[in-house]
């Protein structure tokens, strides 16, 4: 029988935590233009003002997080230093929130004991925020919130109320800024004028990485996360550039250097190679389909729910604008308002770009004219798996 027992190797890794999704580098690179902007708009913090209301906005992986965590650190830091500064911050992930209602329960219960929590049902919608307004008064000072996912809550009520919190007279001793962050391209589109004006006030757009990004990316996490001189020549350049081609994101290419070097380790190898990476994407690319539809926005899922169904039904490839119909079905039974016809194109370029769906032009002469089609590229049971809690809601 084989030997099962448990031994430290003590080779590869050093520290494998640094390639880990919650890992916090000393200083963020490959982000420089966005940390900037992203500076500016805290600046008032640092002065004593009244924060900015900041909203970014990017596809997922590509730093809104992780910029977020980095300068608020040095923030909190910064401001210990001032006197006169009272500086707080409360962050919220609204994924599985998806009401305002929610979200305030969340953020009360945040800045509340553990004793004395409230719970999702039973209060007026009124008494809810009337409990947020006094928390955040008794704590005072400033207080910046960060909402992650914003995009998750389905209608804009606390997102109204939060920036106008102090001119409405809702709080009077405390300063409040949000921090909306949105995977989301189209959401802030979809927020009425009265909400964009506030939680939009200070805007920073977060590109997908390119190659040479992700390398700054991979080689600073593999300086702590790895033994040395155990990559080979190419790993880094390889895992780079299968993230820059396949959505920009910086986790997957991290999930892909992490997953590489688990199986050098797995097979007892003392080097990462090029071949450890090619059998690593393999291994990840069914689960980071799963995971990247499950973290897709809102609309986009329904658009991919869509033509899952005429995959289905057998009527793939379909036209976009045989989507839109079942598109809109979804979306009235779901309770969203549908999006407009171009950005349900720019969802299913998207879904082309993660190679979820192909597309394909079509063009049929100045008679026909020319027009794409669309269908899976993925399984059905892939892409099912990954709208399974919009399936769960919808059964």
């Amino acid at each position: 029988m084989s030997d099962f027992s448990f031994k430290p190797t003590g080779s590869i890794f050093k520290e494998r935590e640094a390639l880990l999704e919650e890992w916090t580098p000393d200083e963020l690179v490959g982000r420089d233009e966005e940390l900037r902007q992203y500076h500016a708009a805290l600046q008032p913090v640092i002065e004593g003002e009244t924060p900015s209301n900041i909203f970014l906005y990017g596809k997922s992986g590509v730093g809104k997080t992780a910029a977020t965590r980095f300068l608020l650190q040095l923030l909190e830091r910064d401001a210990g230093k001032v006197d006169g500064l009272d500086l707080h911050t409360v962050e919220i992930n609204c994924d599985g929130l998806n009401s305002s209602y929610q979200t305030a329960v969340a953020l009360v219960n945040e800045l509340r004991d553990p004793t004395n929590q409230i719970s999702n049902t039973g209060y007026p919608q009124a008494s809810v925020y009337q409990f947020l307004f006094d928390e955040l008064d008794t704590l005072g000072g400033t207080v910046l919130i960060v909402l992650d996912e914003v995009d998750h809550i389905r209608d804009d009520s606390l997102l109204y109320k939060l920036p106008r919190a102090r001119s409405n007279g809702d709080v009077t001793a405390a300063r409040l800024g949000v921090i909306g962050i949105s995977n989301d391209l189209d959401f802030r589109n979809q927020l009425s004028s009265k909400v964009r004006s506030s939680l939009c006030e200070k805007e920073v757009s977060f590109s997908a990485y390119d190659a040479n990004e992700l390398c700054e990316v991979l080689r600073q996490r593999e300086a702590v996360a790895f033994e040395n001189d155990v990559l080979d020549t190419g790993v880094i350049e390889m895992c780079a550039a299968y993230g820059a081609k396949d959505s920009g994101d910086a986790r997957q290419a991290l999930d892909l250097l992490l997953e590489s070097g688990d199986i050098a380790r797995e097979t007892n190898t003392e080097l990462v190679t090029e071949a450890h990476v090619r059998e690593a994407r393999e291994r990840l690319q069914t689960d980071q389909v799963v995971e990247g539809i499950s973290n897709y926005s809102m609309h986009g899922q329904l658009v991919l729910w869509a033509l899952t169904i005429l995959e289905e039904q057998g009527q793939t490839p379909a036209r976009t604008r045989d989507v839109r119909d079942p598109y809109e079905m979804l979306c009235e039974r779901e309770g969203n308002d549908p999006v407009s016809d171009r950005a349900v194109r720019e969802y299913l370029a998207e879904l082309e770009t993660l190679g979820i769906i192909s597309s394909t032009q079509v063009n049929r002469g100045k008679g026909g004219g020319k027009y794409k089609q669309h269908e899976l590229d993925q399984s059905v049971s892939s892409v099912k798996a990954g709208l399974s809690e919009l399936l769960d809601t919808a059964a």
